[in-house]
């Protein structure tokens, strides 16, 4: 005979509560459970106490135990003992009780290098340890939770000790996108109030990278007045700039004449905004093409910039009931292309009697004309004139009859 259990394993803090039930398919007149080093014998009628009887009674055959306010030397097996249906033997039941207890600080091990080349391997390692059961582990790159690159944890205790020490590596290959973001190993555990964490800043140097391609127009500027050509560049390490207008070749910062060239300016997360002072527009200057070339020693990029006094073209932009009203008009005109041809296949509506169709007795002539439509419908035509015929060779003529006076 088994005892049924449960339940099998839980999880409890210092101070919580648990409830175990232990059941047989037959009335009971004891029960008794082990907390600990303690053995506790469960009274239905007596609730006094940290370890106290739960359950229906011992006539339904459950010994049960509400565990109160638990502790620290409670962690390990909890046993229940109830009597045998017969014989001398009793029997026993065994569930585990994991007494959360709180682990150390994460620990991030990571190249010590202090910044990295976009397209590199990277690869850390964070370790939680002496959890009680062990901690999770959470990767995280900025706000967004690591889901590729993550490798399976390896958990492991010291011999002699319940305490598990869990770790898990993280690899990947690095981009500019990843620069100037956290990575972030967070520890969550049940005998924490909050997660732990650990971080390291990621510093990831690349090449400068455009925002767009092709050449860049730059709408809404008058003639005569000041103009600015802006560029959005990429880059880390900052970018140098070099702008040719003409003949002219101005290496920012720098000024020549009516033209200044502006200092690459950081916007932030790598983006710097390049910048081309026009101090009057001329027709001369709408017709020209000005070139910037951008470069950090890690590689260059240029561009080909044009100016415009029209303003910018407006983008065709639909709302959600002019979407709608597409697809359903779209979905008409299928459903009628649908009916037509399904008309069209099987001669009905407006293409019924587009062909004839004559049964032809076996052994007849198949090429033989089609009797005359009178011959058809004669019989059915009460205002046909069925006047007599005068034969003259093969052709029937009918005849005429004189009119007859009154």
């Amino acid at each position: 005979q088994n005892v049924d259990i449960t339940p099998r394993e839980a999880v409890r803090r210092i101070g919580d509560e648990l409830s175990v039930l232990c059941k047989v398919p037959y009335p009971i007149d004891s029960c008794r459970m082990t907390v600990g080093t303690t053995s506790y014998r469960l009274i239905p009628d007596n609730l006094q106490g940290d370890v106290v009887y739960a359950g229906q009674g011992l006539k339904a055959g459950e010994c049960g135990a509400l565990i109160k306010n638990i502790k620290e030397e409670w962690n390990g097996n909890i046993t229940c003992v109830l009597p045998p249906p017969s014989g001398s033997i009793e029997l026993v039941g065994t569930m585990r009780l994991l007494v959360a207890r709180a682990p150390g600080v994460p620990i991030l091990n990571s190249p010590q290098q202090p910044s990295f080349m976009d397209g590199d391997k990277f690869v850390a390692q964070c370790v939680v340890p002496n959890g009680r059961p062990a901690a999770k582990i959470t990767w995280f790159l900025g706000s967004e939770e690591l889901l590729h690159g993550v490798h399976q944890p390896v958990v492991t205790s010291e011999p002699g000790s319940d305490l598990q020490t869990i770790s898990q590596n993280v690899s990947r290959t690095l981009t500019d996108e990843d620069d100037a973001k956290k990575l972030v190993c967070r520890a969550e555990h049940e005998a924490l109030e909050k997660p732990m964490e650990v971080t390291r800043q990621l510093h990831v140097q690349y090449p400068p990278k455009r925002q767009e391609s092709g050449p860049i127009t730059i709408f809404g500027l008058k003639l005569g007045a000041e103009g600015r050509l802006n560029v959005t560049v990429r880059a880390n390490p900052k970018p140098n700039a070099e702008w040719s207008v003409g003949d002219q070749v101005l290496i920012a910062p720098r000024q020549a004449g009516e033209i200044t060239a502006l200092e690459p300016l950081l916007l932030g997360n790598g983006y710097y905004n390049v910048t081309l002072i026009l101090a009057r527009i001329t027709k001369e200057d709408v017709d020209r093409t000005y070139y910037l070339r951008v470069d950090n020693g890690l590689g260059r990029e240029e561009f080909a910039v044009r100016i415009s006094t029209m303003d910018e073209p407006a983008g065709v932009e639909l709302d959600t009931g002019a979407i709608v009203g597409i697809v359903v008009a779209v979905l008409i005109l299928l459903v009628a292309v649908f009916l037509a041809v399904f008309a069209f296949a099987t001669d009905r509506w407006c293409f019924a009697g587009r062909s004839h169709r004559t049964d032809i007795p076996d052994g007849a002539d198949s090429e033989a004309p089609l009797p005359p439509h009178d011959d058809i419908k004669g019989s059915e035509n009460p205002s046909h004139d069925h006047g007599d015929y005068i034969s003259n060779g093969d052709t029937k003529h009918p005849e005429k009859k004189p009119d007859t006076a009154v």
